[in-house]
């Protein structure tokens, strides 16, 4: 257990490219945010549901966002604002596959950061990420400029990015980072379960 940290499953999505809400949808015998929600009760004591607004299907903690159209890093901001943990990891719900290994990998970089992203295949993954308590002020001051872009946010903070290499020790076929936007993810992800 990471007990210095609390799991935050961003869940307030549009789901613009996929049709219809992705919290809800069917992989094998459970829904995404069912899948993600086991992966995070292995690793952590509280596991938190980030939402644009209450979710009646959720039997976990929610938080909602106080700026309804700010994104994921609304999400975000909400979640350190009330998380009693130092640190919050946040896992989007739509990423159904997050390896335990990855998790504890990259948890073993925060000392003396204030965010841990890791790297694959060029990009930053910043909803599989570390964020320490102390982002919360940035992150603000970006909302209360209508700034939602996170990369934006990470080039203000002092983040300790984690290589390809690393995570791929943890994951060899690296689908921790496979998230699933459209329906043809979604389908290519059903095959991989049966």
């Amino acid at each position: 257990m990471i007990e210095d940290c609390t799991a935050i499953i961003l869940a307030g999505g549009n789901s613009q490219r996929m049709g219809r809400d992705k919290a809800d949808l069917p992989l094998g015998e459970k829904t995404l945010l069912q899948t993600v929600t086991a992966t995070m009760q292995q690793l952590f004591p509280q596991v938190i549901v980030s939402v644009r607004q209450p979710r009646a299907t959720v039997d976990l903690p929610q938080i909602c966002d106080e700026q309804p159209d700010g994104g994921p890093l609304a999400g975000l901001a909400a979640s350190l604002g009330q998380a009693t943990t130092p640190w919050i990891f946040a896992v989007a719900c739509d990423m159904p596959f997050v390896v335990p290994g990855v998790v504890e990998q990259l948890a073993k970089h925060r000392a003396q950061h204030q965010a841990v992203v890791p790297i694959v295949q060029g990009h930053p993954q910043p909803l599989a990420a570390f964020y320490a308590a102390s982002c919360l002020a940035v992150m603000q001051a970006n909302l209360a400029l209508q700034q939602k872009s996170l990369k934006n946010v990470l080039r203000q903070l002092d983040v300790c990015y984690v290589g390809e290499a690393e995570m791929l020790e943890a994951d060899p076929q690296l689908r921790s980072f496979f998230d699933l936007d459209t329906p043809q993810d979604m389908a290519a992800a059903l095959n991989g379960v049966k």
